[in-house]
């Protein structure tokens, strides 16, 4: 049972983590590899609005990814896309990357080596990580323009789509851990966390929401 402060809190989070970004047409479309196909489709959604001519989908596989996408995160989003009606050839794929980092810098050489030329990057994630997304972009690709994307959904709507409240909740609360300590370690620039979000995210560890909270130095 999922007391009313920890959704009041998590809902706190959620807001805080998403950069309310007005997507606009961009040089290409970055979608990062995860659990959550509804990423693929935000991307096929803006492809098809004329915002980006060429996607890219990012990634390989993690332990939360492993059993459901068994061919690695980037592949099975393209599968997605090409369903949803998005050409072959305006999606590309990295299967590499194994985390937010990995996904910018192996995104960025792939098109680099293919001679794409990138000023602006519609950067597509899942809601909650819109934020740690669009903070790693800015200290590894400086020289571009980021805006961010994601399904426009309440946490509500999020949760009952992925159906396991426990797994958001966790995930909420290592992407607010890592928008604090990344940035101190140089893996993304730092951004200001107001208090009351501070105060939720200490709230949510003493509740237990640890799976995805990682060692810190």
């Amino acid at each position: 049972m999922i007391s009313a402060q920890v959704w009041a809190d998590a809902q706190c989070l959620w807001g805080f983590q998403q950069m309310h970004h007005v997507p606009q047409p961009c040089s290409v479309g970055i979608a990062l590899g995860s659990h959550d196909l509804g990423v693929a489709d935000v991307a096929s959604d803006l492809y098809h609005r004329g915002l980006v001519p060429l996607l890219v989908f990012t990634g390989a596989t993690s332990p939360t990814t492993s059993e459901r996408m068994p061919r690695g995160e980037a592949e099975h989003y393209r599968e997605r896309a090409l369903e949803r009606g998005v050409p072959p050839d305006a999606v590309l794929v990295e299967p590499n990357a194994r985390n937010t980092g990995e996904n910018i810098r192996f995104s960025r050489d792939l098109l680099a080596g293919l001679g794409i030329a990138v000023s602006s990057v519609l950067l597509i994630s899942k809601p909650y990580e819109e934020r740690r997304a669009y903070a790693t972009a800015r200290k590894l690709w400086p020289e571009v323009e980021i805006i961010s994307a994601s399904a426009s959904m309440t946490l509500a709507e999020y949760v009952a789509s992925i159906k396991d409240p426990r797994l958001v909740l966790d995930m909420l609360v290592g992407a607010q851990q890592r928008l604090v300590l990344y940035p101190r370690q140089g893996f993304m620039v730092g951004m200001e966390v107001p208090s009351t979000v501070s105060a939720a995210y200490s709230r949510l560890l003493a509740a237990g929401f640890t799976a995805r909270i990682i060692p810190e130095p």
